[in-house]
């Protein structure tokens, strides 16, 4: 069967207070659904979390429109810590994260209605619209056209759809998002100055830009759902980048991984060795069991890219799918490459939050 990717589940996003930014990312965005909301101890992220395990506040929210979704994540035992430095385009790891739309000028007016303040609309070097916009924290998100969609409703916005990484060598970088994550066509590669970016920090100098998205359709439970996803390596040509994370922890302010739905976690850990990215964390421990998530329940992994980028995988066990009536499917007794029936996945918003 080998190792299964069913796309990108989600990014995790560090910020100083849980429910402010849901209802941000709700009203934004439409992720208005939260898989797990849950206060617990963060105590397998050791590596990354300065040895010792770290209280902390999490939900993962997601738009039942399809797309990935967001972990958000908020320490609670200690002050979350901002960059140093202003972190520019280049920079080493993820800058922005992918959000699709049906629209993208339609998006750009529906956030203007809300009140927020999107950046202006640009064209990327294939001449697609596309803008940014930050979150009240200083996350920056692209909006970016998709025409996959799980289901549609009045709004234009879905999930995460892909994200933006700085790196330092695009072709080392490769290694692992195209020939582990499966990234293995390219929409462009392009050298140059660009206009779409140049109203962003360290924008105006030369760049190389690689858009990939995979040349597969993805299998696996949540595969129709997470739809179709793009990364966009970016390598800064005149400058050295700094490291986005550079004596900071995992979970402090910023986008502080990437997280991949996989089935096949242990043929996965010796594809990964062999190619140079061992596993740095491992939730199994000593006892291989599922890690409880409260409402979920998984086993997860994480590997650093060549410039230290997080990437988590996730081999999903449990989910809940009402959980008023305590309905929560077990995907171990699956066929893991079938997709759930969307009937099933489409449950979910039943746990949606409203304003």
């Amino acid at each position: 069967m080998g190792v299964i990717i069913s796309g990108i589940q989600q990014v995790g996003v560090g910020i100083p207070n849980v429910q402010e930014a849901f209802a941000w990312y709700r009203k934004a965005f439409g992720m208005d659904i939260p898989i797990f909301d849950e206060a617990a101890e963060a105590n397998r992220m050791l590596p990354y979390t300065d040895g010792k395990p770290q209280s902390r506040h999490a939900i993962l929210a997601i738009s039942i429109q399809g797309g990935g979704g967001l972990e958000i994540w908020q320490y609670v035992s200690r002050t979350p810590q901002p960059a140093t430095f202003e972190v520019s385009i280049g920079d080493l790891g993820i800058y922005a994260a992918k959000i699709k739309s049906m629209d993208v000028p339609r998006t750009h007016r529906e956030l203007q209605s809300k009140g927020l303040t999107p950046g202006t609309l640009q064209h990327d070097p294939l001449g697609n619209p596309h803008f940014f916009i930050q979150d009240p924290y200083g996350n920056l998100f692209q909006i970016v056209k998709e025409d996959d969609w799980f289901s549609k409703e009045p709004r234009s916005t879905g999930g995460i759809s892909g994200a933006m990484v700085g790196v330092s060598d695009i072709d080392a970088s490769r290694k692992l998002y195209s020939d582990i994550l499966g990234y293995d066509q390219v929409i462009y590669d392009k050298e140059g100055k660009f206009d779409d970016i140049h109203h962003l920090p360290g924008g105006t100098d030369k760049f190389r830009r690689v858009l990939l998205t995979h040349s597969e359709s993805r299998k696996g439970a949540f595969s129709k759902m997470f739809g179709p996803t793009s990364i966009e390596l970016i390598q800064a040509k005149e400058r050295t980048p700094k490291k986005i994370y550079e004596n900071r922890l995992w979970g402090d302010l910023g986008l502080i991984h990437l997280c991949v739905d996989i089935n096949g976690m242990a043929e996965l850990e010796e594809r990964c060795k062999e190619a140079g990215f061992p596993f740095t964390v491992d939730s199994r421990g000593d006892t291989g069991e599922s890690f409880d998530m409260g409402e979920a329940a998984g086993h997860f992994s994480y590997i650093e890219d060549p410039d230290g980028t997080l990437i988590e995988f996730v081999e999903t066990h449990k989910i809940p799918i009402m959980k008023k009536i305590g309905w929560y499917l077990n995907l171990r007794k699956r066929d893991p490459e079938q997709a759930l029936p969307n009937w099933m996945l489409k449950t979910l918003s039943l746990g949606r939050v409203r304003e």
